[in-house]
């Protein structure tokens, strides 16, 4: 059975606040834990009045403890914002609250504007460009090995666990692919985020692979937006809010995700249309059996091993039907023991 996954980004509903929304994606976690699915990662963003997860491993803490089964993750951890060795500390003292459910996905990409960047780096030089390096250094610190900087050596991350956290690379282009490869690592590709890719993404990340020391062959996760309700007109009008927030955010001020109204009642300008309706084909948006049909597909023109639904609806009800109807149409089982 092919393996479904959450990402969650802790969507600030217009009218909600970021307190409802984190209390939301609770309750999401609590669901998707019961009904079966198999991952459930949040997001990093900042300075954001539209996504309220601006600290992953904070929340993961609270989330572990609100559910019992599903792998809990990020989605990712913006790493040249931070050090390798902190990160390691913070994955590691999850894994071992949660033994054997965390996952540790890191990106390169800001997840802000540059002036927000540079305050979390607050003057550090060490920028984008050493990401490698840092995924190297990361790397061995999960592994109690030496890390390969140069003075870091003889570091050691704590607290020491029996088995490590389960490092993703995340990407949305060639050259987080060829990475991931290179540094033996799982790859998840934020095609919500690239639709436009081709699915040799994952053929270029399988050709350039070598076994790292948590990996002995690829193994890949591609992430879609998907929107799943009984009716496809229903599902449409739902996925409506998304569309108009993403059109404020090419504008440069998205705020909170606006209702389904609002969107209906917003003044388009033709090429906005365009772009929304050249998008349409590229995301799951329909009923179960059209939803599912969509993403196996998907899965098998991709080659993707598991595949990781992000969901951003006004209606929080309506956010958690979706993952019910998805799980009740792929057979998942739905009981929380």
């Amino acid at each position: 059975m092919l393996k479904l996954s959450v990402l969650d980004q802790s969507p600030v509903r217009a009218g909600s606040t970021p307190y409802e929304a984190l209390q939301e994606t609770i309750e999401l976690a609590r669901l998707t834990d019961a009904l079966g699915y198999h991952r459930y990662w949040v997001s990093e963003h900042h300075a954001s009045d539209a996504l309220a997860g601006c600290s992953p491993e904070v929340l993961l803490s609270r989330l572990g403890a609100e559910t019992k089964r599903i792998r809990l993750g990020s989605g990712g951890i913006m790493l040249p914002h931070y050090s390798p060795y902190k990160v390691a500390e913070n994955f590691k003292l999850l894994q071992t609250l949660y033994p054997n459910r965390i996952d540790l996905g890191v990106g390169r990409a800001p997840g802000t504007d540059p002036f927000t960047a540079a305050a979390i780096r607050y003057g550090s030089r060490v920028g984008p460009e050493h990401f490698p390096n840092m995924i190297a250094d990361l790397q061995a610190l999960l592994n109690d090995t030496d890390p390969p900087t140069p003075g870091l050596e003889a570091a050691r991350a704590f607290p020491k666990t029996d088995v490590p956290p389960d490092m993703w690379m995340l990407g949305s282009s060639e050259d987080s692919a060829m990475l991931a490869g290179l540094a033996g690592l799982p790859y998840n590709f934020a095609y919500f985020i690239n639709p436009n890719i081709t699915p040799d993404i994952f053929d270029l990340y399988r050709e350039r692979f070598q076994p790292g020391p948590n990996l002995d062959s690829p193994h890949t996760c591609l992430t879609l937006f998907a929107v799943c309700a009984e009716t496809e007109e229903e599902a449409q009008r739902l996925a409506t809010s998304r569309d108009l927030w993403y059109i404020r955010l090419l504008r440069g001020n998205p705020g909170p995700f606006p209702t389904p109204e609002e969107a209906r009642d917003y003044p388009y300008a033709q090429g906005e249309l365009d772009l929304i309706a050249a998008n349409r084909h590229k995301r799951a948006v329909g009923t179960p059996e059209q939803v599912k049909h969509k993403v196996e597909a998907l899965a098998q023109e991709f080659g993707a091993n598991e595949i990781m639904l992000v969901t951003i609806v006004h209606d929080h009800k309506a956010r958690l039907r979706s993952y019910e109807l998805l799980a009740q149409e792929f057979n998942y089982r739905q009981s929380a023991a």
